[in-house]
């Protein structure tokens, strides 16, 4: 079931997002670090093995520089 995140609007679980360097993953869930409670994105490519990933949300929904370009590290697919 594709929601929004209530802690965290900007994250749309369920939802396809597209990294920078082009590959598709599959957000799976917000998940809590046991010990710092850091919320943690679990998500899942969509390619190879489909190996399934974690990810510190403030990394998951930062801007990065490519090139000299302010990019998003992971954007969401709107056609998905």
């Amino acid at each position: 079931m594709s929601h929004v995140d209530e802690d965290n609007p900007t994250l749309a679980v369920g939802k396809k997002y597209r990294h920078y360097k082009g590959n598709e993953y599959l957000v799976l869930h917000v998940a809590k670090h046991t010990e710092t409670l850091e919320e943690l994105v679990v998500y899942q490519a969509l390619y190879g093995e489909r190996g399934i990933w974690a990810r510190p949300l403030s990394m998951f929904t930062e801007k990065i520089t490519v090139d000299g370009k302010e990019v998003d590290r992971f954007k969401l697919n709107e056609g998905c």
